[in-house]
């Protein structure tokens, strides 16, 4: 938190390996690999192991059993483009893109989910959200107006413009 707070540039490593060297910012947003990703960040990013489907040029990630998101056309043309259609990719997406408000519901209708709370986190400014998708917990940060309580089935849009993918073996991006 401190590299974050009061560095202009920092060096992310594992194992004494460089993982990646940006601004805050960049690694923030544009993490390049899956290490990064779950690093930077609190709570960290939700990762979800999703299967990339292509149905007449449109591209959906298949989240387990239950969900799936249609992407937007650019990060599904580029997972044609590196032949990713029928593999397990991870996807990738912040607890703050994660929505429940009525807004983001009706004008995202191609990335809800629905899920059951189990946990309801007040912070004060932002409440956190804990519920399952299949079997991987995932957080939502929220407004702290929200209604869900635990036990609720919530509806929620996930911003994909924020989605980050990521390949499953290489750990590496794929797109952003």
């Amino acid at each position: 938190t401190e590299a974050m707070t009061l560095g202009t540039r920092i060096v992310v490593l594992k194992d004494g390996i460089i993982q990646q060297v940006d601004t805050p910012q960049a690694l923030y947003n544009t993490p390049q690999n899956l290490f990064v990703a779950g690093f930077i960040g609190s709570p960290q990013m939700n990762l979800l192991d999703a299967k990339v489907v292509e149905n007449a040029g449109a591209v959906t990630l298949e989240l387990g059993a239950n969900f799936s998101i249609k992407l937007p056309e650019a990060k599904g043309k580029k997972l044609i483009e590196q032949g990713y259609v029928g593999k397990t990719v991870v996807a990738g997406i912040r607890p703050e893109d994660i929505h429940d408000e009525e807004l983001f519901l009706t004008s995202s209708p191609d990335s809800i989910i629905e899920a059951t709370i189990k946990v309801y986190e007040l912070l004060g400014a932002e409440v956190n959200l804990h519920f399952d998708l299949d079997d991987v917990t995932c957080t939502a940060k929220v407004n702290p107006r929200t209604t869900a309580r635990p036990g609720d089935t919530v509806k929620f849009a996930i911003d994909l413009s924020k989605l980050h993918i990521f390949d499953k073996e290489t750990e590496q991006v794929i797109c952003h």
